[in-house]
C-alpha cells in the first residue's frame, strides 16, 4: 500500500521562515549579540530546508532558494564580523538577486536537455495525470505542440523570477543601510526578511499561477481533455 506523502503546512512554513526568524533578528540582537542572533534566526529556516528535504527525499526548489540565501547570509556576516573581508551591504543586494536569477537561467537553460525543469516544477505526477495526458497527445497527433507549450510556459515561468529578481534587490538596497555585523544591520535582515512575502513571494507566486493557468488551458484544446481529466486529483 502506498504510503500518503504528508502535505506541507503553510502556518508552520511561515513561522519557520518568515515570523520567528524576524523576531529573533529585530527583538534579540542586542541581548544575545550580532553573531548569535543572525545563527539562531538562521538555523530555523536552514534546519526547515534540511527537514523537508529529508521528508519529500527530494529537492523542493523554493526550500532549496531559502538554503543557498541562508548560507550566504551566515558566511558574508562572519566573513564581514570577523574581519576577514570587507564585506558590505552591496554583497547582500547582490546575493539577493542572484539566486533567483540564476534559477531562472537554469529553467531556461533546462530546455536544451532531457529532463527541463518546468516538467519537474509544473508538469508532474503530482500536479498532472501524465500517463492519460501523454496517451491523448499520442492519440490527437499532438506531441510536438506539447513540447512547443512547454517551451512558452518555461519562458513564462523563468519570469517570474527575474521580477523575484529585481524585487529581492530592490528591496535589499531600500532597506539595507547600516554596516554589516552591526545590531542596526541584523534588525534591517529582520524587516527585510518581513517585507520579502508581500513584496517578492506574492508577486512572484501570481505568475506561476498564470503560467500553470496557460499550461493547463494549453493542454486543454491539445487533448479534448477537461480540466478534472488533466489533474491528479486525489481520493480521500
Amino acid at each position: 500500500m502506498e504510503q500518503k506523502k504528508k502535505k506541507e503546512n503553510i502556518i508552520v512554513n511561515l513561522l519557520l521562515t518568515i515570523a520567528i526568524p524576524t523576531l529573533i533578528l529585530t527583538k534579540l540582537t542586542d541581548k544575545l549579540g550580532v553573531e548569535l542572533a543572525l545563527g539562531l534566526a538562521l538555523s530555523f529556516p536552514l534546519g526547515y530546508g534540511i527537514y523537508d528535504f529529508i521528508q519529500s527525499k527530494k529537492i523542493n526548489f523554493i526550500a532549496a532558494l531559502g538554503f543557498i540565501n541562508v548560507l550566504l547570509t551566515g558566511t558574508f556576516t562572519l566573513l564581514k564580523t570577523r574581519d576577514i573581508v570587507d564585506v558590505n551591504a552591496d554583497w547582500y543586494a547582490y546575493k539577493e538577486a542572484s539566486v533567483p536569477l540564476l534559477i531562472g537561467l537554469a529553467i531556461l537553460i533546462s530546455l536544451k536537455t532531457s529532463s527541463p525543469l518546468v516538467r519537474k516544477i509544473l508538469y508532474n505526477d503530482e500536479i498532472i495525470d501524465i500517463s492519460k495526458v501523454d496517451n491523448a497527445l499520442d492519440d490527437l497527433g499532438n506531441k510536438n505542440s506539447f513540447e512547443s507549450l512547454l517551451v512558452k510556459s518555461s519562458v513564462l515561468l523563468s519570469l517570474s523570477f527575474l521580477v523575484s529578481s529585481i524585487l529581492n534587490y530592490v528591496l535589499a538596497k531600500v532597506l539595507l543601510v547600516s554596516p554589516p555585523g552591526s545590531p542596526m544591520f541584523n534588525e534591517e535582515l529582520g524587516q527585510m526578511n518581513l517585507y520579502s512575502f508581500p513584496v517578492i513571494a506574492l508577486p512572484s507566486t501570481i505568475i506561476t499561477v498564470f503560467v500553470l493557468w496557460y499550461l493547463l488551458n494549453g493542454l486543454k484544446k491539445m487533448t479534448n481533455l477537461e480540466l478534472k481529466d488533466i489533474l491528479k486529483v486525489k481520493e480521500g
